[in-house]
């Protein structure tokens, strides 16, 4: 099974940075992802690196990933995701759930 990667930048209205340096979050498997997070200078944008074997999906990820940056307005970070077919409820869910475990870490 050939993988493809898809590139995705935002731009959060009102940007927030990331937590911390970097963050990873699940595991690869059978209808899951893993979602990794670093901190970085983008002068407000966010970016994904996005690999997945599922194609003819891109403005699904395209819509799934803007809609966790406005709700977020994350932003200063690199987002690596490896996908293994998870639907964009998990996509979702797998981003907000990393999202708030490093905001949890952070607080000590």
């Amino acid at each position: 099974m050939a993988l493809q990667e898809l590139h995705y930048t935002f731009r959060a209205t009102e940007p927030q940075p990331f937590p911390l340096g970097w963050s990873h979050s699940g595991v690869v498997g059978s209808g899951d992802m893993e979602v990794m997070f670093e901190r970085c200078m983008l002068d407000g944008e966010i970016r994904f690196k996005v690999v997945t074997p599922v194609r003819g999906f891109e403005r699904v990820w395209e819509q799934v990933l803007g809609r966790f940056v406005n709700e977020t307005n994350l932003a200063d970070v690199s987002v690596e995701i490896n996908d293994n077919n998870a639907t964009p409820v998990v996509v979702l869910m797998r981003l907000r759930q990393a999202l708030k475990e490093a905001r949890k870490e952070a607080e000590g």
